[in-house]
């Protein structure tokens, strides 16, 4: 009883943390960062396994269906019923719960939709990961990348997010790195977290010219 009521304080500490950007313990894909300037950081990327799912709605839409369709999968709409609270990590017990990870991906798809994914923590596979029950969701094998990064606070909506995608566009042009991909944007923390405190960044897939 006292452990389920320590567990609880815990998670309820994290959860208020959340409100002022604090992510304690949450994992984030393995990455290098290659280089850093001009605004930018140069990252690159191990394959990493995601839950994807393709939405049709406007940008913010399709970021809050996607959210929340990917958000069951972790909760417990899958073939093993783990369940896990959202507003935290989760360390892993008996081998069948999904830890909650950084960043939430979106990226244009074909034809106007929307591509949402949450990242797997680093120990699964997709041998090991439960099946989702929503036909909607897919377990996907991401490809190593090499990504052009730029990090802001505040707005996420549809507009922000093109002004900071045509600004890190233009910072890469003056980097000795190219466009290789299309554009996506990455969001680490809740939509509660306070604006000014939020973790957000564009990124697009680069080349060295």
């Amino acid at each position: 009883m006292l452990g389920r009521i320590g567990t609880l304080l815990a998670r309820l500490a994290e959860a208020a943390g959340s409100v002022v950007g604090v992510r304690v313990g949450t994992e984030e894909p393995r990455h290098t960062v290659e280089w850093t300037g001009n605004g930018l950081q140069i990252r690159h990327y191990e394959p990493r396994i995601a839950a994807q799912t393709v939405v049709s709605d406007t940008e913010e839409g399709a970021r809050n269906k996607g959210f929340r369709r990917l958000a069951g999968y972790i909760f417990g709409a899958n073939h093993a019923n783990s369940k896990i609270a959202m507003t935290a990590p989760v360390s892993q017990e008996r081998g069948e719960r999904i830890a909650m990870t950084a960043p939430v991906a979106q990226e244009a798809g074909p034809d106007g939709t929307w591509v949402i994914r949450f990242f797997m923590p680093a120990k699964w596979t997709l041998d090991t990961l439960p099946a989702p029950n929503d036909k909607d969701v897919k377990l996907v094998t991401v490809p190593a990348q090499t990504f052009a990064v730029l990090r802001f606070t505040g707005d996420r909506g549809p507009g922000a997010i093109a002004s900071r995608t045509k600004e890190l566009l233009r910072l890469l042009d003056d980097t000795e790195f190219q466009k290789a991909g299309a554009p996506a944007a990455w969001f680490y923390d809740p939509p509660w977290t306070v604006p000014c405190l939020r973790r957000n960044e564009v990124a697009v897939p680069v080349t060295k010219r």
